[in-house]
């Protein structure tokens, strides 16, 4: 069994929230995770999948339904099926309001599944389940087989990369054709598949809504329209540039990234790590895994961005902690890194407090004076923990 990190957190939240929601793309064991917790509740558990026909007849009519079992936690597993449950159980919470009522598992964010975030606004806390991270499976696979096949688990535990790539291909055509019509969304699937494979080109680039747009033959906000579907399901990540208090022209665009760097080379027709080492894409590849990586670790409050001035003055990623300390990262696909003169250019702009520079397996050691080069893991294990 693969200890998931968000745990403390969540039953920290079912001691003191009525509804406790964890969220995250398919397939990623929020259902397992909600087994693992059902004996730490300190009271009946009724466990409901609307995927079942059995269990969505049960809530047909479902206040009759869930007013037999008020003194119950009631599990409710992929949610976003029926959002216009928001509303009645806001009214149950407030008639019976104590911890751990309702735990529900969604794989839409709040954000796309909107009746989610107004209806049960001060009375839900979320924790979205990722992929597995790094520091999960650390003790179980080298960083190079997670880089390559990502974190869903019946893709990085699949015993071949063959069997790995089909996973993706599956997991890919299920997402397009089948999650976000459930969702109520009019897509054109094929339409959305292209935009996806265009993504895994641009990952770790600026996002050009005109660009993509006219590559695509549809409007500008068919293009926006399509891209928030895809981060409310879990799939990109659009990093937004860092402006604040900086007297130079600025890039204002986000840079975006397919989250899972398993789908990502998937998309990328990416299939083995001697393709991945040898791919055009392999240093955005990285830095995107890297990025990803770190953002899982980070507790709420902190604030990703990257810097950008338009005479090419560049830091990959800027850490705000809820202090408001800023950590400059760069990252580089070698053991042996050479910064850009631009990087040193932004360091001035900003003066964080922090600067490192990332690489794949370094040993620690200081660049200049203030900086200093990281390999990941000891990165993660040693460094970002102890940001403020």
């Amino acid at each position: 069994m693969i200890v998931r990190s968000i745990i403390q957190q969540v039953l920290a939240d079912l001691a003191y929230f009525p509804v406790v929601g964890i969220i995250g793309p398919r397939q990623v064991g929020k259902t397992t995770l909600a087994k693992m917790l059902q004996p730490e509740v300190n009271k009946e558990v009724l466990y409901l999948d609307l995927e079942l026909p059995s269990d969505l007849q049960k809530l047909q009519d479902a206040e009759s339904y869930l007013s037999q079992h008020l003194d119950k936690c009631v599990m409710i597993d992929e949610i976003q099926r029926l959002p216009q449950l928001f509303s009645l159980l806001r009214a149950l919470v407030d008639i019976k309001k104590e911890p751990a009522r309702f735990v529900l598992l969604g794989s839409a964010s709040p954000r796309l599944i909107r009746e989610a975030s107004e209806t049960l606004a001060g009375r839900i806390a979320y924790s979205e389940l990722p992929p597995f991270s790094y520091s999960e499976i650390a003790h179980l696979y080298a960083m190079p087989v997670h880089w390559l096949k990502g974190g869903f688990p019946d893709a990085l535990l699949a015993p071949s990369d063959d069997l790995s790539w089909r996973w993706l291909e599956n997991f890919a055509q299920t997402f397009i054709e089948r999650d976000l019509r459930e969702l109520g969304q009019e897509i054109t699937p094929h339409l959305l598949r292209r935009m996806l494979s265009m993504l895994s080109h641009l990952h770790g680039q600026l996002l050009n809504i005109t660009d993509l747009s006219r590559s695509l033959g549809i409007s500008q906000p068919t293009v926006r329209r399509y891209l928030d579907l895809l981060e409310g399901g879990f799939i990109i990540h659009r990093l937004l540039p860092y402006f604040k208090n900086v007297g130079k022209r600025l890039v204002k665009s986000p840079r975006i990234y397919i989250r899972d760097s398993g789908l990502m080379h998937y998309l990328a027709g990416i299939r083995d790590q001697e393709q991945l080492y040898g791919h055009v894409q392999v240093g955005a590849s990285w830095e995107g895994y890297v990025i990803e990586q770190i953002k899982r670790q980070l507790n709420p409050g902190w604030s990703l961005f990257f810097y950008r001035s338009h005479t090419g003055a560049e830091i990959d990623l800027l850490l705000q902690s809820p202090k408001g300390k800023l950590t400059a990262i760069e990252i580089k696909h070698s053991n042996a890194p050479v910064v850009s003169k631009g990087f040193h250019i932004a360091l001035e702009d900003i003066q964080p407090d922090h600067r490192y520079i990332i690489t794949p397996s370094s040993e620690a050691y200081p660049k200049s004076s203030d900086l200093w080069v990281y390999g990941f893991a000891q990165f993660l294990e040693e460094v970002l923990p102890g940001l403020d």
